[in-house]
Parts: structure tokens; C-alpha cells; sequence
């Protein structure tokens, strides 16, 4: 097939009233009957990147730098992505206070955090790049905190063996897309935000653009292109406790991907962090909401109503800045055990250091705080797990970001391999940047003369045209159930049925339940036109419902616990399940598989067999 031939039968079509997803067929024909001329805007462009947080931005850099102009789309404002709410730090083996560290460490750390079902490339490209990467966002003018002599400073995180962790306070997310941000303008990068995209040109095969429409005027838009790099975030925002914004990651990178024609895989991994906030005090608006691990990186204690510092019982050695799939369950133990507190939290205190010094390290969490009459350098906050990060995503090649479907590149939280069965605190920033260089620089050298003004063919047009009237249907649905309450729906049967503690009986009524809602769909009334909340909120529930579907399968199928998986009806690790679980779509179905995983290379085994670990005393 060449490049502008129409689609074939293979397209991805959603039902978005019946919620019914998979890749069925799509003739590129009109529907018949329906003589609507929908209105929309077709945009060309030699790639784009859909998503605007700091992998989406580091890989434009890339390409900017090489020469090609991207176009680089967000759903919100720009600077306004999800990359700003990771606040604690950025992983990277400088040395600046442990100079033994080096980055086999770092990798040896982030293999045995994800219980070595890790990508062993992806890992070593993450920790071996990094170093320059840091270096790299310190000459762009990124304000990183220094040590008395002028080094860059780190501080520890969870799970890691020396102080690796660079910071700026504690906002380095909004720091670091802000100096992202600030690079691309300089190599005027263009940008268009507000844009969602509902569905990728695709035959299965290779991509030829995109599909969605302006949130601010409702115009369709048609996105004419070769290369597509989809930079969306992930999907822990579907729980009902997360520490997203309920409009951002709740799986729009994973679904366009897996209709596309390509992998997801480890979705089962879902990161529930140890701190989130909890309490009638805080109030709804704030329930599930980060408190960084900085907290704790910085010497935070953490105790039950009892007074206890129960870390004591179960990690004894690292304490609070143990693994947060340790951390996290730790906590659900003592709640159910009765030793929580009444909003089902236990406490975090930091009182106990010198309060210039906490103001002075965690600036953000005492403003926060100060905002609701809580003084933490005087009084613990109040804290329990929270779905925090997706370890699953797209299946790709690390060193180019190919996904398997021609001219379909991923990266950043809407893909899966770095962080295995666990992600060490620390890596997601770091992988948006080390990766996201190298996606970059690959899809640099696929872009041809021809990709600069790539033309449309009739069937693809006509296949974008049946989806804006898929839209302008779902736009004036008029039943009785809003979006909002189907989407609050399936995080509480998420929350309940594939949080932190699982088993075979509730996962399977998680599926009941999921299909229950599904159903329901048919009933669905959006308040407003494509430019309303209720209007993306209905978009999402599709998205979300395919997402969700494949998660809990995944879940269900794979009968150990590791890492953020912990089934109490198979509660050991099972050394024959070191396998990656792959979905993918199969005559409109989804379908798993299994893939086993490589080994890292000799200089990291060695890291593994000097067996580093944190030593939590440190601190004290």
C-alpha cells in the first residue's frame, strides 16, 4: 500500500453511545442515508505529537533541533500539562553528595523496585542517559537546588540506594516543563492547545493522522500527517482516589494506540502512592491529591492513632522510604486492623525538623497545608494511598519509539516497560527526558521531503467524516445519565474491586460491573455542545471504558502478586509469572499474551549482585 491510499477494512470505529469499542470494520464510505456536511478544519503537519507534557515537549526539542518543524497538540494551555504536578524530583547518578553512586546503580535500583519485570534496555537507556539529560535541562535554565559548594542537589526517594533525587523544591515538575517550555519557544515550536484527539487514521497497520476537535470553538479538526508520537500521560485518573486532575490521564494515549493497531502491555501495575490526602479537614476538592514523597525523602515519619511509627514492623531497615508498593499496603494494613485514622488515613509528620529548614526544602506542601489551617512544620497531615501512576502502556521499541503500526511512535507514561512491576520514585520525569531525546531523534531521521505537506485521501476524509458525525451524535444524547456519573461509577468499581489489595472474585465482578455501565451508555445526556465539560467527559467515557476493560483482564489473568499487584488469593510471587502480559484487539476483541523477559547486560548484573540498598538511618 502506498501513503495516501484510502483506508482499508480495518479501521478502528467506536460506538460512543453504546460504549462499544475494538476494531471493527469501516468502509470509508458516508453512512448511508446521512447527507450532513460536517464542519472542520484539516491541518497538515510532517509529525505530531499529541500531548504537551514534558516527554511530548522533549521529543519536539529533538526534532526542532534536527530541523523539522512538529506540531505539538495539548488539551489544555500550554504549560498547563500533567507533568507540573510531579513534584518531588528527578532521578539522575551525578554523585553530587554520594559520589559512589553511579548509573549501573541507579539501574540495578529501578530493576529491583520493578521486581525485574522491566524493559532491561529501556532501564539502562533511562539511567545511563540521564546524567547528560540533567546537565542538558541545567545549561536550558532549569533552577535546580544547590549544595553548599555549587553542586546540583539531590535527596533520597524510596527505594533508592544513595541520594540520587534532583529537585527544585518541591514544584520540579513545574520547573521542568516550564524550562522545556521555554526551549521549544526558543526553536519556535509550533503548539495549538485545547485540542483533544477522539481517534488515529489507522489500518492496522501504519497511521496517517488524526482525528478530534477544538475544545474552545467545537470545530472538527482532521490532522493530516506520516508520524504520529502520542506523549498522552496514563490512566490512573479512571480510581476514584488519584492523584490526577479528573480531566487528565484517564487512558486517552493507551486507547488511540491499542484501536490503532498496536500493544499495551503490564497494565495490570497500577502505583498506588503511600501519601495522598485524606480527611474531612482537607475537604473533597482536596481528597486523593499528592503529597510528595519529598515529605518523606526529607525524613517524614509516618505513625497510626496509636502513636506507633509502624514502618518499624514492616521495613525496619529502609522505614518510610521502602518501595511504595510496601509503603502503600503497609498503611491499608493498619487501617484494617483498626489503627487508622476515621477518614481510613494514618499520619505523616515532619514536625520534627527544624522549620526553616522544611519551609525552606517543601515550600508547595506548606502553602498547601497553611491554605487549610494546618502547619506542618508544627502538626502530622493526614494520609492514605492513592492511585498515583500506570507502570502499563503501549509495547514499544525504546531506542526509536516505534510501536509496531508504521509511523506510530509513543513515550512517557502512555507507555510501559521502564518501571516493570513498580516504579521507583523518581523515573517518570526522568524517563519523559531520556527516552524522549531518543524517540525524537529517531522519528528525525524517518521524516522524508514528502512528509512536509502529506496529502488526504478521499477515504480517509470520508472515514474522519463519519467520525465528526459519531460527535455531533454524542453532542445530542439527551438521556438520563451524565458521563460525570458513569465516570464517578467506574472509579468507585476500580477503586474497589482492582485497588491495592485484589482477588480473583472481585476482579470478575469488577468486569460484571464495568459491563453494567457500558450498557448504560445507551442512555447517555451530554449538558452542552462540543465545547462543554459534560462534552469531553462523554468522549473520556469511552475511552476510559476500553482502558479499564483491558485492565482488569490483565489483573485477572495474571494469578501471582509482584510489585503493585498484590492478589490476596495468590499472595507469593510466582517466578514462572516473569512474564509481560500483552493486549491487543483480535476481530474486535481484546486478546493477552504472554512475553517473556530479556536480561540486563553484565555491567548491571554486577550492580545486582553487590546488592546496594538504602540505608534509611541515614536520615535520622
Amino acid at each position: 500500500m502506498t501513503r495516501n491510499s484510502p483506508i482499508d477494512q480495518r479501521a478502528s470505529t467506536r460506538d460512543y453511545a453504546s460504549g462499544v469499542e475494538g476494531r471493527l470494520d469501516a468502509t470509508g464510505e458516508t453512512d448511508a442515508g446521512d447527507d450532513r456536511d460536517p464542519d472542520y478544519e484539516v491541518v497538515t503537519t510532517p509529525v505530531l505529537v499529541i500531548g504537551a507534557g514534558a516527554a511530548g515537549a522533549r521529543v519536539a526539542i529533538e526534532l526542532a533541533e534536527s530541523g523539522i518543524d512538529p506540531l505539538v497538540i495539548g488539551k489544555r494551555d500550554h504549560g498547563d500539562a500533567h507533568t507540573t504536578w510531579a513534584a518531588g524530583g528527578i532521578n539522575a547518578a551525578l554523585g553530587s553528595l554520594d559520589p559512589e553512586d553511579d548509573w549501573t546503580i541507579h539501574a540495578a535500583d529501578t530493576l529491583n523496585e520493578g521486581h525485574h519485570l522491566n524493559d532491561p534496555e529501556a532501564v539502562e537507556l533511562t539511567a545511563k542517559g540521564m546524567p547528560d539529560r540533567i546537565r542538558e535541562l541545567e545549561e536550558w535554565g532549569m533552577p535546580f537546588d544547590r549544595t553548599e559548594d555549587g553542586a546540583i542537589n539531590q535527596r533520597y526517594f524510596g527505594a533508592q540506594s544513595y541520594r540520587r533525587t534532583c529537585f527544585v523544591g518541591d514544584r520540579t515538575g513545574e520547573a521542568m516543563l516550564g524550562t522545556l517550555i521555554d526551549r521549544a519557544r526558543e526553536l519556535d515550536v509550533p503548539y495549538r492547545e485545547n485540542v483533544m484527539i477522539t481517534r488515529l487514521l489507522s489500518d492496522g497497520r501504519r497511521v496517517d493522522g488524526a482525528i478530534g476537535f477544538d475544545m474552545e470553538t467545537g470545530r472538527g479538526l482532521l490532522f493530516r500527517t506520516n508520524h504520529v508520537v502520542l506523549a498522552a500521560g496514563g490512566f490512573s485518573a479512571l480510581y476514584h482516589r488519584h492523584s490526577s486532575r479528573d480531566d487528565e490521564n484517564n487512558g486517552d494515549g493507551q486507547a488511540l494506540a491499542l484501536e490503532a493497531g498496536a500493544r499495551l502491555m503490564d497494565l495490570e501495575f497500577v502505583q498506588f502512592h503511600p501519601t495522598g490526602m485524606v480527611g474531612d479537614r482537607y475537604g473533597e476538592k482536596w481528597d486523593g491529591r499528592l503529597v510528595t514523597e519529598a515529605v518523606r525523602g526529607e525524613g517524614g515519619r509516618l505513625y497510626n492513632t496509636e502513636g506507633e511509627r509502624f514502618m518499624e514492623r514492616y521495613s525496619p531497615d529502609q522505614m518510610e522510604l521502602d518501595a511504595r508498593d510496601v509503603v502503600a499496603r503497609a498503611i491499608a494494613r493498619e487501617v484494617r486492623e483498626g489503627r487508622g485514622t476515621e477518614n481510613g488515613g494514618v499520619y505523616l509528620d515532619i514536625s520534627h525538623r527544624d522549620p526553616a529548614y522544611v519551609r525552606d526544602r517543601l515550600p508547595t506542601m506548606v502553602e498547601r497545608f497553611e491554605s487549610l489551617g494546618v502547619d506542618i512544620t508544627a502538626e502530622p497531615m493526614e494520609v492514605a494511598p492513592t492511585a498515583h501512576y500506570t507502570m502499563g502502556g503501549v509495547d514499544i521499541d525504546f531506542r526509536t519509539g516505534e510501536t509496531g503500526v508504521e509511523g506510530l511512535y509513543a513515550v512517557g507514561e502512555t507507555v510501559a516497560g521502564v518501571h516493570g512491576a513498580n516504579r521507583l520514585g523518581g523515573n517518570s520525569l526522568a524517563e519523559t527526558v531520556a527516552i524522549g531525546k531518543h524517540v525524537g531523534d529517531h522519528v528525525a531521521s524517518e521524516v522524508s521531503t514528502g512528509d512536509a505537506d502529506p496529502e488526504l485521501a478521499d477515504g480517509q476524509r470520508a472515514f474522519a467524516e463519519r467520525e465528526f458525525r459519531a460527535l455531533d451524535d454524542l453532542a445530542a444524547s439527551n438521556g438520563d445519565v451524565t458521563p460525570r456519573e458513569l465516570l464517578d461509577e467506574l472509579g468507585d468499581v476500580l477503586w474497589r474491586t482492582a485497588g491495592i489489595l485484589r482477588d480473583a472474585d472481585g476482579l470478575r465482578d469488577g468486569l460484571d460491573e464495568l459491563a453494567d455501565i457500558r450498557a448504560r451508555t445507551v442512555d447517555l445526556r451530554v449538558d452542552g455542545d462540543r465545547t462543554s465539560r459534560s462534552f469531553e467527559y462523554a468522549v473520556d467515557l469511552s475511552v476510559s471504558l476500553t482502558v479499564a476493560e483491558a485492565m482488569l483482564r490483565a489483573a485477572l489473568e495474571r494469578r501471582e502478586s509482584r510489585g503493585a499487584h498484590y492478589r490476596t488469593d495468590a499472595p507469593e510471587t510466582d517466578p514462572d509469572w516473569r512474564v509481560t502480559l500483552l493486549v491487543s484487539i483480535d476481530d474486535g476483541e481484546l486478546s493477552l499474551a504472554r512475553r517473556g523477559v530479556g536480561d540486563p547486560s553484565r555491567s548491571v548484573r554486577e550492580a545486582l549482585e553487590e546488592g546496594y540498598e538504602l540505608d534509611y538511618h541515614h536520615l535520622e
